[in-house]
């Protein structure tokens, strides 16, 4: 059953619950009432998509060069987790700096159970560390965004590609002298939401475009259940995320001494080498 079908099925029950003799057939009436919070749990969960692929976004927050070397840094700790979990990485687009770090990096995990494992890492990330960067060699906090998204179903969230703007450029990333002359890279936006998704690595303008619209299905399905699930809390639907202090879901310290620790879980380890080479097992089970 499909999201729009879901819904269309809880409005019905819905409907039913609230009519004035709902309650004359008891059970019935408790089957509507478990039916809707079944239903509810169904359309707000994304369990079903747990044994595919993760599409993985980080974007460099506050930290300057810091925060784009923790960008690579990153990269690289998921890269180690893929190797160890025998995944397929596969790079959709990067903006790299002239300092081995990145601005931004997209890629996909290919492999059983990979978003199911990984969703769990969408967050700010925060590091701590003295900073190779900085003369002095001063303690520098910077932060990262990283970003977890399923591969949908094309029937599980409709896509108007009339709400997008779709935008063309030249590939900055590898392909031979050909490629980069084509503006094979597509950027697609969706202006009501200020989402965005830029794909640079397919070989042709086609590819990165159906890709890139792959993508932006995803972030809009997570943030229509995010809607939808912060609406059933009563909470107030907020798009604004802050890569910044007071945001962090994970910690990575350096110095003074080494520490990962995961405030949402309430989970940490100064096994910090560890989890920088892939261990993520102690966050992720």
């Amino acid at each position: 059953m499909s999201n729009t079908e879901t819904q269309k099925k809880i409005q019905e029950l819905e409907t039913e619950m609230y009519s004035a003799d709902f309650w004359h057939d008891k059970e019935r009436a408790q089957f509507v009432i478990k039916e809707i919070e079944r239903l509810k749990k169904e359309l707000l969960g994304d369990k079903k998509y747990d044994k595919g692929k993760a599409i993985i976004s980080i974007f460099a927050g506050a930290g300057g060069d810091d925060a784009e070397d923790f960008v690579r840094i990153l990269y690289e700790m998921y890269q180690k987790f893929a190797d160890k979990e025998n995944y397929e990485l596969s790079l959709l687009a990067e903006s790299p700096n002239t300092m081995n770090g990145y601005r931004s990096i997209s890629f996909e995990l290919i492999g059983k159970g990979a978003y199911g494992k990984l969703k769990g890492e969408s967050g700010v990330h925060r590091l701590v560390r003295k900073s190779p960067f900085n003369k002095q060699g001063k303690r520098q906090t910077s932060f990262a965004l990283v970003e977890v998204l399923p591969e949908i179903e094309k029937n599980a969230f409709e896509l108007d590609e009339s709400e997008l703007e779709i935008s063309f450029a030249r590939s900055g990333g590898a392909g031979g002298q050909n490629v980069n002359k084509r503006e094979t890279a597509v950027r697609v936006v969706h202006p009501k939401t200020g989402l965005s998704v830029f794909i640079s690595e397919q070989r042709t303008q086609e590819k990165n475009r159906a890709r890139a619209l792959e993508i932006m299905r995803a972030k809009l399905y997570q943030k229509h259940l995010a809607d939808e699930e912060k609406k059933q809390k009563g909470l107030t639907i907020s798009d604004k995320v802050s890569i910044e202090w007071g945001s962090q879901m994970r910690s990575y310290i350096f110095d003074p001494y080494q520490m990962v620790k995961d405030h949402k879980k309430e989970i940490e380890t100064s096994k910090l080498d560890e989890v920088l080479n892939g261990n993520l097992d102690i966050f992720i089970s």
